[in-house]
């Protein structure tokens, strides 16, 4: 049984590798097509700002001294302070490294809290009298904790996942590459946002799935059904934004970007945000669901096309449930300060749901969630189809038993024992 089994697989193999291929190599030339086409023409111009320059530096001392508010201004208007007084702060960057400097301890909300051994960074400015420089402490260094937890979060992946969290942390380095060196440059340069977002997105999966999951039946499937779902999710988008109204400028940074780079559509790239941030849960959504029928066509290879999707849809029925509230969840912690300001505020639901801060991230939400459930049904009817087929191929190659040889009866056995026994 076991040896009929492995010729099987042997059989089903060349289907499923040339149904990999044949779908391998049109996504890839495309997506590299939509890439030469799209593909920034010009560098990201550097536009020169009157910025300070930024130094670093280490706390060394304070000199406290009691707050003193200022003439006309109201203790609502001052805010929260953190002390009054001195810092002297020893220089360990730029020119002057080395020696120490004094500047006022910061003060007002978001200001940071200094104490002893504090690395911090610092704006050198030039001093309006003319006695020389002056400097004012802008916040803290932060690099050599970011690294320590970057190392952290990189042993974390390895230690559990082992080789497949290596290649799960070279896809991760892939994305950035590729929103780094193409997504955000080619849309700076004004270029389409949506037609961008697919085509980047399309380069990031087909480099992180079969990086992460190998050449595999499972994960061409769960390319398909991703991009089927993105181009969805991206056309959805376009209605919704247009049907509502939105044009993208809903803070100050997306207003301060729409004057600067005039050439970037906001509501394109509004749309573009939309498409980019579905990817990494319809990753996880579509692969769950290739894999997961996948497993229930090798536990049970009697079980056709009807049998496996019921059972992949109902699997991924209770995985769309959790990941809803998951997407709600993680709009609304993003947010948290803004729903904060409009509830001590008073503003009324209606106005507040309808504003365009809001209702940007209520299209984003529901188109999102859309395009996840459309991931469903249409990567499990792929993964159930192919699954179906290569079993229905194995199960033709396989080789029939052949007759069982007539076993001789008890007494028949022992005739020709004492027959040979005679002749002897």
């Amino acid at each position: 049984m076991s040896h009929a089994h492995a010729h099987a697989d042997r059989a089903a193999s060349p289907v499923r590798h040339r149904l990999t291929v044949l779908f391998l190599i049109p996504s890839v030339l495309l997506t590299a097509l939509g890439m030469l086409l799209l593909w920034p023409h010009q560098p990201v111009p550097v536009e020169a700002t009157d910025e300070s320059p930024r130094v670093l530096g280490q706390v060394r001392a304070f000199a406290h001294r009691p707050c003193t508010q200022a003439t006309g201004e109201s203790d609502e208007a001052a805010g929260p302070t953190t002390g009054c007084g001195s810092v002297s702060v020893t220089l360990t960057s730029g020119r002057e490294a080395g020696t120490t400097v004094s500047t006022d301890i910061p003060t007002g909300p978001g200001a940071p809290r200094l104490h002893l051994g504090d690395k911090v960074t610092l704006l050198l400015l030039d001093d309006p009298t003319g006695d020389g420089k002056s400097y004012v402490v802008v916040d803290f260094q932060r690099s050599r904790q970011l690294w320590l937890l970057g190392a952290a979060f990189a042993l974390a992946v390895i230690a559990f996942a082992r080789w497949r969290g290596v290649t799960a942390l070279a896809g991760l380095a892939v994305t950035f590459a590729v929103l780094l060196l193409f997504i955000i440059p080619a849309i700076l340069d004004g270029r389409s946002p949506v037609l961008v977002a697919v085509v980047g997105s399309a380069a990031i999966m087909l480099t992180v799935l079969y990086l992460t999951h190998g050449f595999a039946t499972t994960t061409s499937v769960a390319v398909a059904g991703t991009l089927v779902s993105l181009t969805i999710t991206a056309v959805l988008s376009a209605v919704a934004t247009t049907g509502t109204h939105l044009s993208g400028i809903a803070d100050e940074t997306a207003g301060y970007l729409s004057i600067a780079h005039q050439d970037v559509d906001m509501r394109g790239l509004l749309l573009a945000g939309i498409v980019i941030g579905s990817l990494g849960v319809l990753d996880d959504i579509t692969v769950t669901q290739s894999a997961t029928v996948t497993e229930l066509a090798t536990a049970n290879p009697s079980y056709r096309f009807r049998e496996l999707y019921r059972a992949g849809t109902r699997i991924g029925r209770a995985h769309i449930a959790s990941v809803i509230n998951t997407i709600v969840l993680a709009y609304a912690g993003t947010s948290l300060p803004l729903m904060l300001l409009f509830a001590a505020g008073n503003t009324p639901v209606g106005e507040l749901l309808t504003g365009e801060l809001v209702a940007q991230e209520l299209v984003r939400s529901a188109v999102g969630t859309i395009g996840l459930i459309t991931a469903v049904p249409i990567t499990t009817a792929l993964a159930a189809f192919l699954a179906s087929r290569a079993s229905t191929v194995a199960a033709d190659a396989s080789p029939q038993p052949s007759e069982p040889l007539p076993q001789p009866s008890r007494e028949d056995a022992w005739a020709a024992f004492a027959e040979r026994d005679h002749s002897w």
